[in-house]
């Protein structure tokens, strides 16, 4: 595996669309540097490749499945009462996104 430099996090930042400053550079240089201090760890861990793989940190880990039957649901109209604003059979809600700010 091959070090991360201050170049490659520049390249990734730039591809990415987010600039880093060079204090944001050198966390995720350090960061990635403990990354990969761990991953050699485990990598030098002895017969790591006989390890059979785990689903679940749990020995008895079961999962047991309700039967899926099918209800009978809320009248629309029930379900609508407690709305501050619908029509038709749609809620409105206020507009969260303001598309004058849409960069091209």
């Amino acid at each position: 595996m091959h070090k991360f430099t201050k170049e490659m996090v520049d390249d990734y930042a730039d591809k990415l669309l987010i600039g880093l400053t060079a204090e944001e550079n050198k966390m995720v240089l350090d960061e990635m540097e403990i990354i990969e201090a761990t991953m050699d760890k485990i990598n030098n861990i002895p017969n790591i490749s006989q390890v059979k793989p785990m689903t679940h940190c749990l020995d008895d880990f079961e999962v047991e499945l309700r039967e899926d039957i099918a209800e009978e649901s809320c009248a629309i109209t029930d379900i609508l009462q407690n709305c501050d604003d619908y029509e038709d059979r749609e809620i409105v809600v206020p507009k969260v996104v303001n598309t004058n700010d849409v960069h091209e």
